[in-house]
């Protein structure tokens, strides 16, 4: 199974009306505080902690990718900074922390999240879990969500911009 993704950073404005919109028109799944650290390494390691559970998490291919496999494995929000321990005396090192605050709406058949991080920006993200031979079909499903609300999805090299810059200046800018 692929995570599929289609994303945007949004104004301020437009977050707070997609936030009342997918409240009207879609189910409110919850909201949610994220802290994630990103893994030094050659592949995208990350460890979470939400209000719920923390989980460790590594996404195959690249940051950004329209789709990618994605392995958790989740266990009590205690245990973040057993994690993050485990991970350092193996050898890793945090490259970043990102503090996220998510809101989780089923819509259409797609989960939509509405999200705000510090230091980032804003951001909507249309996902959908699908079997490997339905991923193309599914990304293109996913961008007509997105046009139909009016929203100019963010190509990937603006987001590896600001993704890189985050990574380079986070502990300022957090």
């Amino acid at each position: 199974m692929l995570e599929v993704e289609v994303r945007s950073f949004i104004t301020k404005s437009q977050y707070n009306s997609f936030l009342k919109f997918f409240k009207k028109k879609g189910k409110f799944l919850n909201r949610e505080n994220q802290t994630t650290y990103y893994f030094s390494g050659s592949h995208d390691l990350r460890i979470q902690k939400n209000d719920n559970f923390a989980k460790l998490w590594l996404k195959g291919g690249k940051i950004h990718d329209k789709y990618r496999e994605d392995i958790e494995v989740k266990c009590d929000k205690e245990d973040f900074e057993k994690l993050e321990s485990l991970l350092v005396m193996m050898g890793f090192q945090v490259k970043i922390k990102w503090f996220r605050k998510r809101n989780n709406f089923l819509w259409e058949g797609t989960k939509v999240s509405v999200d705000f991080t510090r230091g980032y920006g804003y951001i909507i993200e249309f996902e959908k879990i699908v079997p490997s031979i339905k991923k193309e079909k599914t990304y293109k499903l996913l961008l007509e969500k997105a046009k139909d609300l009016g929203i100019m999805v963010t190509k990937r090299e603006e987001f590896d911009k600001k993704f890189n810059y985050y990574k380079n200046n986070w502990k300022r800018l957090i």
